[in-house]
């Protein structure tokens, strides 16, 4: 749980003050977030299958600029990353806010990209980390 609080804080300090949400913002787009914008208690999780398909900017604007919708949506990217490779994260603040940081970092460099490559990206350098100390700490045959 901890991962996630800490991750929390750094997605939403990221998604707040980066260009990733600067994007300029079309009459289209516009009247598309205002249809897609959720009820305040709308807190239902998007199909995997329509999440993975989208970019940085555009989960950002189908959560309805909102921090809580766009946090469970990398928490559900991160879970299908994670599954499909076998990794298990970290509970841990520093792992939470490496994983954080890499997503504002690479979020920021490329909004068209599509957030589960960013989420899967960030699974595997905190799994990475994770996997090489779980190494260190095994004892030797």
């Amino acid at each position: 749980m901890k991962v996630w609080q800490s991750f929390a804080g750094i997605v939403m300090a990221a998604t707040l003050c980066g260009p990733v949400v600067a994007a300029a913002q079309t009459p289209q787009d516009a009247a598309t977030q205002n249809a897609m914008t959720p009820a305040a208690s709308d807190t239902a999780a998007m199909p995997i299958d329509q999440l993975v398909i989208k970019t940085v900017h555009e989960a950002w604007i189908a959560s309805g600029r909102n921090e809580d919708k766009w946090f469970s949506m990398v928490q559900q990217l991160a879970a299908l990353s994670a599954q499909n490779r076998g990794i298990t994260l970290p509970d841990t603040q520093e792992a939470g806010s490496k994983f954080g940081e890499w997503i504002k970092k690479e979020a920021r460099k490329d909004p068209d990209q599509l957030l589960y490559a960013v989420v899967d990206h960030a699974v595997q350098y905190v799994g990475k980390k994770q996997a090489a100390a779980a190494d260190a700490a095994a004892p030797k045959k």
